[in-house]
């Protein structure tokens, strides 16, 4: 959630944060009313309970009619103390509502505008250029015995698939490259849970704007991630990290789900769209200050792998009204789909500030001259995807298609699947 000082003390900054999103200013008088409310009930509950505790230390010094008097007038006022202590709670409540109804604001280089206002960046790599009836990859999937969508839909369902054969080993080798290429760069490699809690979600703000798109467990306090951001957010929740450890970079890899909520006709063919998948996934803890300096990092990681696929795309800086509740600015490198005709988003990388740890409560510990223990504040996290395995083999296999249904294996992947250079379809 957003810093209480900044709404309080700059609430014009909010209100135009919130049209730079395309969102009503309405929630922030509503946040300021409740704060408001809130502080004159905490004030009403402790002037009750002074109150209460002055009463309570005259009536061992009574006797007779005076003593009986203050017992009656204990009971009134413990009665009136409990209705203030309601009144705090609701009042606390509110206010909790409202300010975490507030998105992150966005940076001031963030675009304004929706979806389609995105800033392009760069674009690297060369298009593809073909000779000769190019396939999508549901045709070269077939061909090459790689995806079954057809036994996925039978199992699961719509938007489920299979890998197999060198689609299986594509997938391996595509999560092993990730990894090993997070570890060269300093990351602590991390298998991340797939189920979390409530706290978790609600953490990473993914059961507010996002929440149509996650799936719940019956009758459990338990969910399914979209990202292993959810569980490595959380990570070190309600904890103090000591800054000479800063940066925390970890790289996560985790199963992911999402219901697609409202995508309903949209990417219905492939496996482009889909209710799982697998992904490594970046995410770091560092301090407000190194956060802007670190999403750059995080985004040179992602193109370095980009680069590796061997793959034609270009890099966005994604317009204010289409960031996440908790980022505050968010770049998208988006690789060329021939199918398609157009580029189509492979990987993202977020800069959430303090947003999560406030939500989180996770603190950085600053030695300060004179402050016994050091001094502490909120972190900021930040996440980028290095790969996920169902739309960079897409891209692979539409980019680096030959004639005869056969797919070049970029240099960086060759080691990862024994050597082989390409992928031949099955006779």
């Amino acid at each position: 959630m957003i810093d209480a000082r900044v709404l309080r003390d700059d609430p014009d900054r909010v209100r135009a944060a919130q049209a730079k999103r395309g969102l009503s200013g309405e929630v922030v008088d509503q946040a300021l009313s409740a704060d408001t409310a809130r502080r004159a009930a905490i004030a009403a509950f402790e002037a009750k309970r002074a109150e209460q505790k002055q009463l309570g230390a005259q009536i061992p010094k009574a006797t007779g009619d005076e003593k009986q008097a203050l017992l009656a007038q204990t009971k009134t006022l413990s009665a009136e103390v409990k209705e203030a202590e309601a009144a705090r709670l609701a009042a606390e409540e509110a206010w909790d509502e409202a300010i975490r109804s507030i998105p992150n604001p966005a940076a001031d280089e963030a675009p304004a505008g929706g979806e389609d206002d995105y800033v392009v960046l760069e674009t690297r790599g060369t298009k593809p250029e073909f000779d000769f009836e190019a396939r999508d990859h549901v045709e070269l999937g077939r061909m090459l015995g790689a995806i079954d969508l057809e036994r996925g839909a039978k199992v699961s369902g719509s938007r489920f698939y299979f890998f197999t054969g060198v689609g299986a080993r594509l997938h391996r080798a595509l999560v092993n490259l990730a990894l090993d290429t997070a570890a060269a760069n300093g990351f602590t490699e991390v298998v991340a849970p797939a189920l979390v809690k409530s706290r978790a979600m609600e953490g990473t703000g993914f059961l507010g704007q996002a929440a149509d798109d996650v799936y719940r467990i019956e009758g459990q306090d338990l969910y399914l991630v979209g990202t292993s951001e959810v569980p490595m957010a959380a990570f070190h929740s309600d904890e103090i990290l000591e800054a000479s450890s800063l940066p925390l970079r970890y790289a996560a890899f985790s199963s992911c789900f999402r219901k697609e909520a409202g995508s309903h006709g949209k990417d219905t063919r492939g496996i482009f769209r889909v209710h799982w998948f697998d992904k490594v996934e970046m995410f770091v803890y560092t301090t407000l200050d190194e956060a802007e300096a670190e999403h750059q990092r995080l985004l040179a990681w992602e193109k370095e792998f980009m680069d590796k696929l061997e793959l034609h795309y270009r890099v966005i800086d994604v317009a204010a009204g289409d960031l996440g509740t908790s980022a505050q600015r968010k770049f998208d490198c988006e690789a060329w789909i021939a199918s398609q005709d157009r580029f189509r988003e492979l990987t993202s990388t977020s800069n959430c500030t303090d947003f999560q740890a406030r939500r989180l409560d996770i603190r950085g510990r600053h030695t300060a001259p004179g402050v016994e223990g050091g001094q502490t504040e909120h972190l900021a996290t930040l996440n980028g995807t290095l790969c996920s395995t169902n739309r960079p083999i897409i891209a692979l296999l539409e980019t680096h298609q030959q004639a005869d249904g056969s797919v070049r294996v970029p240099k960086a992947l060759q080691p990862y699947l024994g050597g082989l250079e390409v992928l031949k379809p099955l006779a």
